[in-house]
């Protein structure tokens, strides 16, 4: 044996055929089985009395385990019926990418070699998909969580004098950020790590469609700006968590220009409506935006994880985050030749090979079969809305904008928070769907969000059979089903 390489490679080869077979087999069977299932207490128990190995577990022995311990305990997101969150199925193609990007071990923090070019492709592919020049820079990351990090911090340096914050800090600079109080909480997350505290996010109020109220942002800035702080940016989104809403992002591009402000779109699901050709107009604006944060791993499906950060101007993102230093030199030539590398713009210098998953999806499916993803997944939310609208034992509790259904469970006498809190827990536990809660306008509800390419409008009808069920079942009453 060499190193780690089998001793029998036959062997290896069989078993890798048998791994590969039985997954294909789970992955083309999911529906048939629950979408989720609590892990035993033997099994959780197992995880933490195992004790690390000094001599090497057997690799038939590994994979037993794995199918034995973690395969029948997934949180469900490849299942038509999950509809918690905003989680993609995620592809057969996609797997096979990851075993490929795995097998080759690919380092794209930079230097001169294929797979840097194959990101590179990608990037260029995303600004035209998102209506950005081709020169805009970007980056693969983890997921949107990280992309908006850095789109902060690049808004922070682009800040005038902001490039001298990289030595200085913010040396009592009082930089100030705008977004709706429906946005993510990873932005003020991305405040916090940025240093530049949390505070330092002006949470504007929505309207009834749960988008960001214009006329409140431009009066908080103004006071703001009384009162001695700096405005630098203002986030919009597209496609939020709770409801799909989508903010006014024609009106922020324009007052964003006006204002001197960076304008940052957060779009981790809902910007890749934009590859339907029914939702593009509900996101115009966002390819004005000095920069946009976006997920592969939702609606286009690629196994997470793979998130995205684009920026308009190209060096704005290096001049955030490049640094010169004697081991990372780059040269004209040899394997350090290839600059700019993709380390320069953003904080990662060791990075998996994620951009082969994101090729093998946007060419494997192209624009045309994604964005008949998008669409259909809205038209089955539609078609639950419109189930919700008339069953008289439910009511909806917001505006579809999207994918995004928002609804809960009245039932007369039954104290309704606590009942549809339940109710999703019931669900959850029974196998059959896995919606998730939210709370509007102080009321808690059942969110059901259909990413998902394998949902159709069948497994809508199972959802809410369902949920009359266990409604009736927890209550003890029947209900007028209409």
């Amino acid at each position: 044996m060499a190193g780690f390489d089998p001793d029998n490679w036959k062997e290896l080869r069989q078993l890798g055929h048998t791994m590969l077979d039985e997954m294909f087999d789970n992955i083309q069977n999911v529906a048939s089985g629950p979408v989720w299932q609590p892990m035993p207490e033997s099994v959780r128990q197992g995880f933490k009395e195992e004790v690390l190995p000094k001599q090497g577990v057997a690799l038939p022995q590994l994979y037993q385990q794995f199918t034995q311990t973690v395969l029948p305990y997934g949180v469900g997101n490849r299942h038509p019926r999950f509809m918690g969150w905003v989680h993609g199925g995620g592809t057969v193609q996609g797997m096979l990418a990851e075993m490929l990007a795995a097998g080759l071990n690919a380092n794209l923090g930079g230097r001169n070699h294929a797979p840097v070019e194959v990101e590179r492709m990608v990037i260029r592919w995303t600004a035209t998909l998102l209506g950005f020049p081709e020169t805009a820079t970007g980056v693969l990351v983890t997921g949107s969580s990280m992309a908006n990090f850095i789109a902060i911090i690049t808004a922070s340096r682009a800040a005038p004098d902001g490039v001298q914050m990289r030595a200085n800090g913010l040396n009592g600079r009082k930089l100030m950020g705008y977004a709706a109080q429906t946005a993510h909480g990873c932005i003020a997350r991305a405040f916090d790590m940025a240093g530049l505290g949390t505070d330092a996010l002006r949470r504007v109020p929505v309207n009834a469609a749960f988008q960001m109220d214009m006329t409140a942002l431009r009066a908080m800035i103004t006071q703001d700006r009384a009162a001695g702080y700096e405005p630098f940016l203002v986030v919009g989104t597209a496609g939020t968590v709770d409801t799909g809403s989508i903010d006014p992002l024609s009106e922020l591009t324009i007052f964003a220009r006006q204002e001197g402000l960076w304008f940052h779109v957060d779009g981790a699901f809902g910007a890749l409506a934009r590859l339907s050709p029914h939702y593009q107009s509900a996101l115009a604006g966002m390819e004005q935006a000095d920069s946009i944060a976006l997920d592969f791993h939702k609606w286009a499906q690629t196994p997470y994880d793979a998130g995205c950060v684009l920026v308009r101007e190209e060096g704005k993102q290096a001049a955030a985050f490049a640094q010169t230093l004697a081991y990372l030199s780059r040269e004209d030539r040899g394997l350090a030749a290839g600059a700019p590398w993709f380390c320069d713009l953003g904080p990662d210098l060791s990075r998996g090979f994620r951009a082969l998953k994101v090729w093998f999806t946007l060419a494997g499916f192209g624009t045309e079969g994604l964005g008949q993803v998008v669409t259909n997944s809205c038209n089955v939310a539609r078609y639950l809305a419109d189930q919700v609208d008339t069953l008289p034992y439910l009511e909806r509790l917001a505006p579809v904008a999207l994918n995004i259904v928002c609804f809960r469970v009245v039932v007369e006498d039954e104290n309704l928070d606590t009942l549809n809190t339940e109710l999703v827990k019931d669900l959850q536990e029974s196998g059959i769907a896995a919606p998730s809660t939210t709370t509007l306008h102080g009321k808690r509800a059942i969110r059901a969000a259909i990413v998902n390419h394998r949902t159709t409008e069948a497994d809508i009808d199972i959802l809410l059979d369902a949920l009359a069920a266990a409604t009736e079942t927890r209550t003890g009453k029947t209900l007028n089903r209409g």
